[in-house]
Order: C-alpha cells, then sequence, then structure tokens
C-alpha cells in the first residue's frame, strides 16, 4: 500500500513508439490500473488492471470456515518513509496482491494471497481493498494486521 511497489503490472500498455506530442504514454491510477491517453483532444482512456494472483475466488465463508485449509496468522508491519511495501486488491474479502521483496511488509512475514481479516482490530473481509488501503493510510504508521493464508 502507498507509493512503494516493485511490481508492475502484469498486462503491459503498448503504446506508439512515437516520440512527440500525443504519443501513447502509460499513466497510473490510484488504484494501481494503468491507463493510456490517446491523442490530446480525445478524452477517452484504456484502463489494463493487473492480473489477479489468486487462483480461484474464496469467499468470507470459506475463509470462516472451522476446520478450514486457511491460518490465521498476525503481523506487524512497521512503515518505512516510503510505505508498507505491500499492495492489496479484491472485495470482500480483499487479499494481498504483492509484496515488495525488501520492504517492511516481507520483513513482518506478509506473503502475496494471503486473505487481510483484520486491521488494527477492526474486522474488513466484508469491505473492499480501497477500504482496506484507506484503514491503512490515515492509520498509525506501525500497521497490526491479521491474514489468512492456505495451509497446502
Amino acid at each position: 500500500m502507498g507509493p512503494r511497489t516493485a511490481v508492475s503490472s502484469s498486462k503491459e500498455v503498448k503504446s506508439a513508439p512515437a516520440a512527440g506530442r500525443g504519443a501513447a504514454r502509460p499513466r497510473s491510477c490510484s488504484d494501481g490500473s494503468r491507463y493510456v491517453r490517446r491523442g490530446a483532444s480525445s478524452p477517452s482512456l484504456t484502463l489494463c488492471s493487473p492480473k489477479s494472483v489468486l487462483k480461484r475466488p474464496v469467499s468470507t465463508e470459506e475463509l470462516q470456515r472451522p476446520g478450514g485449509p486457511y491460518v490465521k496468522k498476525t503481523v506487524t508491519v512497521v512503515g518505512d518513509a516510503v510505505g508498507w511495501g505491500f499492495v492489496v486488491r479484491g472485495e470482500r474479502p480483499c487479499h494481498v496482491q504483492a509484496v515488495e521483496p525488501c520492504g517492511p511488509a516481507a520483513a513482518a512475514g506478509v506473503k502475496v494471497c494471503q486473505f487481510v481479516v483484520s486491521v488494527h482490530g477492526i474486522n474488513v473481509l466484508h469491505l473492499d481493498y480501497r477500504a482496506v488501503s484507506h484503514l491503512v493510510l490515515t492509520g498509525p504508521r506501525t500497521v497490526v494486521m491479521e491474514v489468512m493464508e492456505e495451509t497446502s
């Protein structure tokens, strides 16, 4: 979350090789997707969202089922001057999409494909990634999260 990221989108935005005014150049959106503005007078945008790292959709009920294949862990991520070093995506439940290899999240044990259960003691299983990101970004520099990961 935050401005730090070590992962590029899985879909690259193709732009014309022309170098001049009106040439299509990729830009980043606040939600992590990328877009290309086609020409100065054209208001249309082409969006390319990164592909999910999840192999299949998982419901909140599946995560909470007793005896299920998920184990809950508590991680404490101490942010640095750049951010926390992870990206959250998805909706109800959201998951960790990317972790910067040498960032604070990796040092705390955050892994790709973990599901975010709570942030600062607030259950976030029924929130989308924008709300979870807002909790992290507006909270203290030390983020305490409960995450669930598959055991097998």
